[in-house]
């Protein structure tokens, strides 16, 4: 089983259903149904998400993510000592956003097998505990 990490923003895209992104990110969700493998992403993304739902009144939104999320779809990896270490050590090493940092540092502490994003400038990185990182293009670096 290969386990597939995916940035909050994949998240946002799928539950938003936004006109640009919805597609790709079903795919890739069918993708990794099919072939048996996991989905996970940090308990962080949970926050993310519902910061728009909540920031625009949109408490059916809030609930919606919430009820996704609670489903078992996805594993929600936790934010553990280990992961605040490799936080701090990824910052250091790459000069990421905050909210990168702790993306990186958790799929790095569980290391995951593939990390996909929709952020170019994440895909140019090497971060330790990170087999494969992807766009929503499907390309591997």
């Amino acid at each position: 089983m290969t386990r597939v990490y995916w940035d909050a923003m994949l998240f946002v895209y799928l539950l938003d259903g936004n006109p640009v992104y919805e597609a790709d990110v079903k795919r890739l969700a069918n993708q990794i149904e099919a072939r048996g493998d996991r989905l996970c992403t940090s308990v962080f993304t949970v926050g993310e998400v519902l910061t728009g739902p909540h920031k625009n009144r949109r408490p059916e939104a809030a609930a919606r993510a919430r009820d996704f999320f609670r489903g078992g779809v996805v594993e929600l990896l936790p934010l553990t000592f280990e992961t605040a270490e490799r936080y701090a050590q990824v910052r250091a090493a790459f000069g990421v956003k905050q909210a990168d940092g702790v993306h990186l540092a958790t799929a790095s502490v569980a290391e995951v097998d593939l990390f996909i994003t929709n952020d170019h400038q994440l895909l140019k990185l090497r971060v330790p505990g990170i087999k494969f990182m992807s766009g929503l293009d499907g390309r591997i670096t």
